[in-house]
């Protein structure tokens, strides 16, 4: 069990199983990294030695979320992105649908997809100077695999207006003084805080925390059934457009977009 993963250390630390996302050098978000964490939520949900989870990133990052290269190819490949929405719908609801607790160890940037990866754990533990954001409309992109799903639950729809149509980024201090992450702690802190959650989650009342995520989670849920698939819709009109053609170009030839509002 737990053999064989590609993008994905697992280790089985009494009661709980840490995952490392491990695809240098960012930790993108690539269709190996997603099926694996397809999996191990899976096999993870039915094994009675797990009580809690620990989701981190090798290096020096969490997530940095869509592959760039990925992007470029499909600007001309249509059937893989459309691959990638439904990658992207069942990386969330996975998550969402996943009832043992989740502490996200979010050691460095987490963003696009990798900030929904975070943000859908239930205890967030995040380096103070590190960055978080959903970039989604910088790359001419609505943020529909997460991001307007999960912004509004958690800092209201004000402030979550602020930063989805902006696209812009908070550091691990600020995401924690808004209330998107639990808290933020220096690198000399980090792990004392995960062990030290660690602790309550996996010694806790199993069932009592088991039943109380789930009705925690039920209307995240109920909403990620009735709109993901309309997100996901208009992601996907954004995506035939010139403007996330220029911000892909753009971010490959290091230069500034030109959007055109095409």
């Amino acid at each position: 069990m737990y053999e064989d993963y590609r993008s994905l250390r697992v280790e089985l630390r009494g009661a709980t199983l840490w995952l490392t996302m491990d695809n240098p050098p960012v930790n993108a978000s690539t269709p190996e990294l997603r099926d694996d964490l397809d999996r191990i939520f899976r096999e993870a949900g039915r094994d009675d030695r797990v009580r809690c989870v620990v989701l981190t990133g090798a290096g020096n990052t969490f997530s940095a979320g869509g592959d760039i290269r990925r992007m470029h190819r499909m600007l001309e490949d249509r059937a893989d992105w459309l691959l990638t929405m439904r990658e992207a719908r069942t990386l969330v609801t996975d998550l969402l649908d996943f009832d043992k607790p989740v502490i996200g160890r979010i050691n460095g940037d987490a963003l696009g997809l990798g900030a929904t990866l975070a943000l859908c754990c239930d205890i967030t533990i995040m380096l103070d100077t590190a960055k978080i954001g959903d970039t989604h409309v910088r790359m001419g992109l609505v943020a529909g695999d997460g991001g307007a799903l999960l912004w509004p639950a958690l800092i209201g729809v004000t402030l979550a207006r602020r930063y989805l149509l902006s696209g812009d980024l908070l550091t691990g201090s600020e995401a924690a003084a808004v209330g998107l992450v639990t808290a933020s702690v220096s690198v000399a802190e980090m792990d004392t805080v995960v062990d030290t959650w660690v602790r309550k989650l996996s010694t806790g009342a199993t069932h009592a925390v088991i039943g109380t995520k789930r009705a925690l989670n039920m209307t995240l849920r109920q909403q990620a059934a009735a709109y993901m698939d309309a997100h996901l819709g208009l992601e996907t009109m954004s995506y035939l457009r010139n403007d996330h053609r220029e911000a892909v170009n753009a971010f490959l030839e290091k230069r500034k977009p030109d959007f055109s509002g095409q």
